[in-house]
């Protein structure tokens, strides 16, 4: 069985991107119609399972070498970083009990091989002339740039979408907020929206991979739309979790469903809100975050003295400056900004004594 760790799909989908000399070779095999078995790594484990064939030494991987050898029956291994013919011909013969849903024998003894030995192994069919890759992770199509291209482009369009309407609903928190009116609805909401973003990128990221060197304006697209996302939404679960559930972060919701991420209860659930509508006060550190400069010790120390973010904002410059490491200026600096938050929001400021 496996021994190491085997390489993700992501990372053999990297090695098999459009326009690398492996894709090539592939795309050469299912252009001559011959099919073909191609392990991504040798070693014991593999040597074990293999019978027949011969053995090349020093052998450069080129895709033209690998197109010629696909022509004969057996199957071709290759080093893992896939720069050297290692076998090629040979029998493979894994563990039958293993099972798979597949139903060609190629695509039967491809599985059975990724699962027992760990690496990647490609399945090239003759007659329909796709190309499948089997991991320990599961099968995975390669397709064409054409076809992956425009489910990447309407992708990112779903991703603008969503950035626009988490960073409309950050606008209404920091109202509501500066209100006194937020709940923990408004922030279940920007979490909410956060994670969809998260896994959207996580998609895009697939399809870029997919796309090669095509898909790097696309790449450049999503990292802008993502960008920020995740230390915003680390940043309200802060403000208004429990001090025991501060730590907790957005990847507390991997484990959620996309259809439980859309339910607010069962992401409320996750970071212990338990009435969503209940009024609720930050602690204030995404709204100190807006401010350029501040040191993290001088916002626990704020967060700490005021205990949320309503009593921070009504405090007076005097009141800011004694605070450990604020002082006279920082705390000028503090009631200004807090001044143009209450001002944005429609609210008088009143006076305060200075």
């Amino acid at each position: 069985m496996v021994t190491h760790m085997p390489p993700s799909l992501l990372e053999v989908l990297r090695r098999l991107a459009p326009g690398t000399e492996l894709r090539n070779g592939i795309e050469r095999i299912i252009q001559h119609g011959s099919g073909a078995l191609v392990v991504l790594g040798g070693g014991g484990a593999v040597d074990a399972l293999c019978t027949g064939g011969f053995a090349l030494r020093d052998t450069e991987f080129t895709e033209q070498r690998l197109a010629e050898l696909s022509k004969m029956d057996g199957a071709i291994v290759l080093d893992e970083s896939a720069e050297r013919i290692l076998r090629a011909n040979v029998h493979l013969i894994p563990d039958a009990t293993i099972p798979t849903r597949e139903t060609g024998t190629r695509h039967r003894t491809a599985e059975r091989m990724a699962v027992q030995t760990g690496m990647p192994i490609l399945s090239v069919s003759e007659g329909r002339k796709i190309a499948l890759v089997f991991t320990a992770e599961g099968r995975h199509e390669l397709e064409s740039p054409v076809t992956v291209l425009p489910r990447a482009n309407q992708l990112v369009q779903t991703l603008d979408r969503f950035r626009r309407l988490l960073d409309l609903a950050v606008e209404l928190l920091t109202r509501r907020e500066v209100e006194g009116a937020s709940t923990y609805r408004s922030a279940v909401s920007i979490i909410q929206r956060a994670e969809i973003i998260h896994r959207l990128g996580l998609e895009v990221d697939d399809l870029t991979v997919a796309l090669g060197e095509e898909g790097t304006l696309i790449r450049f697209q999503a990292v802008d739309l993502l960008e920020g996302v995740e230390d915003l939404a680390n940043l309200v679960i802060t403000d208004y979790a429990s001090r025991r559930r501060r730590r907790k972060t957005l990847d507390d919701l991997a484990g959620l469903s996309i259809m439980d991420v859309h339910d607010a209860e069962a992401v409320a659930d996750v970071f212990g809100f338990k009435d969503l509508d209940a009024p609720a006060q930050a602690a204030g550190y995404r709204i100190l975050g807006g401010i350029p400069g501040l040191p993290a010790g001088v916002k626990d120390g704020l967060v700490s003295r005021f205990r949320n973010l309503g009593r921070m904002m009504g405090a007076s410059a005097e009141q800011l400056g004694r605070v450990e490491g604020v002082g006279r200026a920082r705390a000028h600096q503090l009631r200004t900004f807090f001044d143009q938050l209450q001002h944005e929001a429609g609210l008088v400021v009143r006076s305060r004594e200075v």
